[in-house]
């Protein structure tokens, strides 16, 4: 199957058709301008953009891609689609073996190639053509053909979070930037069992910095905007981060200490981020940060992110970290402590938030309620990792 880099003209060409956001082809939306005024049609486009969120976009225009290459390859017609065409498209893309010898496309990737063209379809008027048999039994024969256990990302507990955090970079400059921001992020991650893309996606106003009316102590309440589970954010989701009990692992220092940071670089610049961090000394660990902190205002009137990207130069970027540089983070440290890090990924922090909470007793309900989980099946997954013989018949069997 083709690769997306190395496409002929002919197929660059076809999918200017479908370039916008949500996969509109270019005459769509020429009548679109055509009948409406300016500011009318720009603003429809805005919210058909936002109907979809950014990563199903990426993923959804990658697919069409290779879905109009095979179709250039093979002579046949991409928009609208024959249902055979798309079912033999899919049973080839099945079959495709990766040089190591495993399967390139896994049941749910072809499922998702599926839902991309369906969406194509959709966006232009079209009946899809993934609703008809042919279609949906060759994804069934697929599912049946190819069951395997799905792979599962290794939890990070709480001697592995320590582990992750004792290998930021050293103090001082350019390293003190990134050891604050990934030290926020990973006890964030971990503390409020939040997905890669809800990281990726936090801004500074979202997070409110409370009291905790059981110790009169600082705690963190971090508001949700878009969730994977509320994509249009109709429901305000939030998640409570207490004061840790050791400073090293205490969310609310870790806000302290990024956002006396940031301060530093919103009223000196680069420059006098990088004199101040060469001139600092590394506090105690046994000092706590988060006495009396207030919480800073630094949107600066704009939703600046929580987690901005650093170059490793120490420059603070506008833009957010992505949840795919989430994931590799996570990674990163783990291959630094001595980890295998093909066994990690932005899951890890929040797979490790259930276990770790089921194996300090917590119930299935404190959990769900902190991961939001809705399904008991799920958390149950996670309990069971932590402690396989909790409610287990076998331990009554008298071996």
């Amino acid at each position: 199957m083709p690769a997306a880099d190395r496409l002929p003209d002919q197929v660059r060409t076809a999918l200017g058709r479908v370039s916008h956001p949500v996969l509109i082809d270019l005459d769509r939306l020429e009548a679109v301008r055509q009948r409406f005024d300016l500011d009318q049609a720009t603003s429809l486009g805005s919210y058909l953009q936002a109907a979809q969120s950014p990563n199903t976009l990426r993923a959804y225009r990658s697919d069409w891609v290779a879905w109009a290459a095979w179709c250039l390859a093979e002579g046949r017609q991409a928009l609208p689609a024959d249902p055979l065409d798309v079912a033999v498209y899919l049973a080839a893309a099945a079959d495709t073996v990766r040089e190591s010898g495993g399967w390139a496309f896994s049941p749910s990737t072809l499922e998702r190639k599926a839902a991309a063209i369906a969406a194509v379809h959709a966006a232009n008027g079209l009946p899809s053509p993934t609703r008809t048999d042919v279609v949906r039994l060759t994804l069934r024969g697929i599912r049946r053909t190819r069951q395997t256990p799905p792979r599962r990302k290794r939890p990070v507990l709480l001697p592995t979070l320590e582990a992750l955090l004792a290998e930021r970079p050293a103090p001082g400059w350019p390293g003190e930037i990134a050891r604050r921001r990934d030290a926020l992020l990973l006890l964030v991650g971990f503390a409020g069992a939040l997905r890669r893309s809800e990281l990726a996606a936090l801004r500074f106003d979202d997070v409110i910095v409370q009291t905790d009316p059981r110790t009169d102590e600082p705690l963190l309440l971090v508001q949700l905007a878009v969730t994977k589970t509320d994509q249009t954010g109709g429901r305000q989701q939030s998640v409570a981060l207490p004061r840790g009990g050791r400073p090293h692992t205490c969310p609310v220092c870790a806000l302290a200490s990024w956002a006396e940071l940031l301060e530093v670089h919103r009223d000196g610049g680069h420059e006098g981020l990088r004199q101040w961090a060469e001139q600092r000394t590394e506090p105690a660990r046994a000092v706590h940060r988060c006495h009396g902190y207030p919480g800073t205002d630094l949107a600066d009137g704009q939703r600046r992110p929580l987690f901005p990207s650093v170059s490793r130069h120490g420059r603070i970027g506008t833009a957010p970290m992505s949840d795919r540089a989430v994931a590799d983070l996570v990674k990163r440290y783990a291959e630094r402590a001595g980890l295998d890090p093909s066994l990690f990924g932005g899951h890890s922090l929040r797979a490790g938030f259930a276990t770790q909470a089921a194996l300090g007793g917590a119930s299935d309900r404190e959990i769900m309620r902190q991961g939001r989980w809705t399904n008991p099946g799920m958390v149950h997954r996670y309990i069971r990792t932590a402690n396989p013989l909790e409610d287990n018949a076998v331990t009554r069997l008298g071996l």
